[in-house]
């Protein structure tokens, strides 16, 4: 059972009394952008997005200080393999890296999360705001760290994933529970921590909200320990505790964070036991077009089919990456026979090329057998095979 230990009170206190080694962080520290009288007014409504004393604006070296004390903590109780990643915008980002560097941590990247439906920008004066950033950094300047590459790789259509991740901010589903200010959402921490740890690896967040990253640790099979200083987030984070032990709302949130609107899909298509050979031996996968029985149907989210998972009856898995992503070409029973095969029931196939000399693994066998669809082609998100459980 993963532990789930969360402690109120102040950071700069509590994470000097733990003394479990972890082996990443995760820290959404105060931006201090609050000024006590921060609102705006939308038709005739006035909205306060002043977020508290925690997040109160304060002068240059005092935001250094603070910066530089907590991180100088979390760096005595991090492995020493382990990695650190902080959240941020132009207003805090800058110092926090001064300070990993006065620390002696070793940045390795400045992802920019990309809002794919970010709010808008409360003035006309700027561009849209749409993007924070976090700092990626290891503890030691020579100590190799975990990176679990071709994992990252494969969620990218096979491509090195980039350093640019567009994803939505929280949804109402994560919200069921209650809201903090400065949610982030689970599908974030849920590629964060599949990039950084494996199973039962251990994650601190010293500024916890609402303890998205507890949930996202527990739900991957990771032990959290979170600290937070507001009784009220404390009572939110363990509601939403509470919500991940019923098994089907955890299998719910679990499915909803590992999905990507972005996400690479894969063809599901079935092929006969005597073609199956022939198939990954020529790299060649086809279906019937037109308007004949086992057509594929070209639905949104094609333009993304990076792979394509072959099978028998629902058994006999194979899984490959596709030449071209999003694409196929249209061929003759006859061309098709140039290749050995012998198609008998249409005219024209639909027909893909893959990469028959190298077969992925994947550690999720899903459900393929699901009466006369099993038979029909299909796309699934890359999640449906791959991932942490």
């Amino acid at each position: 059972m993963e532990e789930f230990i969360l402690i109120n009170g102040d950071s700069m206190r509590e994470i000097q009394k733990i003394e479990t080694p972890v082996d990443m962080i995760f820290a959404d520290p105060p931006y201090f952008l609050s000024t006590g009288n921060g609102t705006v007014k939308i038709g005739n409504r006035f909205i306060s997005f002043d977020k508290g004393d925690w997040d109160r604006v304060r002068s240059k070296d005092e935001v250094y200080d603070f910066n530089y004390k907590w991180l100088s903590l979390c760096r005595e109780k991090l492995k020493d393999s382990g990695t650190i990643w902080v959240c941020g915008t132009y207003h805090n980002i800058y110092e926090v890296a001064n300070c990993m560097k006065d620390l002696g941590y070793k940045i390795l990247n400045m992802i920019v999360w990309q809002k794919s439906d970010p709010p808008k920008t409360l003035t006309d004066q700027r561009f849209n705001f749409s993007a924070e950033y976090i700092i990626w950094a290891r503890k030691c300047e020579k100590v190799k760290h975990f990176f679990n590459y071709d994992l990252m790789k494969t969620m990218n259509n096979g491509i090195h994933m980039p350093d640019v991740w567009k994803l939505p901010a929280p949804g109402t589903w994560e919200k069921v529970c209650g809201k903090h200010p400065t949610q982030k959402p689970l599908r974030l921490l849920y590629r964060i921590i599949s990039a950084a740890t494996v199973a039962g690896e251990t994650i601190l967040d010293p500024f916890a909200g609402s303890c998205t990253t507890g949930i996202a640790a527990n739900l991957m099979n990771r032990n959290f320990i979170g600290i937070e200083q507001d009784p009220k987030f404390i009572a939110l984070g363990m509601k939403r505790k509470e919500e991940i032990s019923l098994p089907e709302r955890a299998a719910e949130l679990y499915l909803r964070m590992s999905e990507n609107p972005e996400e690479i899909q894969v063809l599901v298509n079935h092929v006969r036991q005597e073609l199956h050979a022939l198939m990954i031996e020529k790299g060649i996968t086809y279906m019937r077009a037109g308007d004949s029985k086992g057509s594929v149907l070209v639905t949104p989210g094609f333009e993304r089919m990076g792979y394509v998972l072959l099978h028998t009856n629902g058994d006999n898995c194979h899984l490959f990456k596709l030449k071209q992503k999003g694409s196929f070409k249209i061929w003759t029973k006859e061309t098709l026979e140039q290749y050995g095969f012998h198609p008998e029931h249409a005219l024209y196939y639909i027909v893909l090329h893959f990469d028959n000399t190298k077969e992925l693994e994947f550690s999720k066998h899903p459900k393929l057998r699901q009466g006369i669809n099993t038979y029909r082609s299909k796309i699934r998100p890359l999640s449906d095979f791959i991932g942490l459980r």
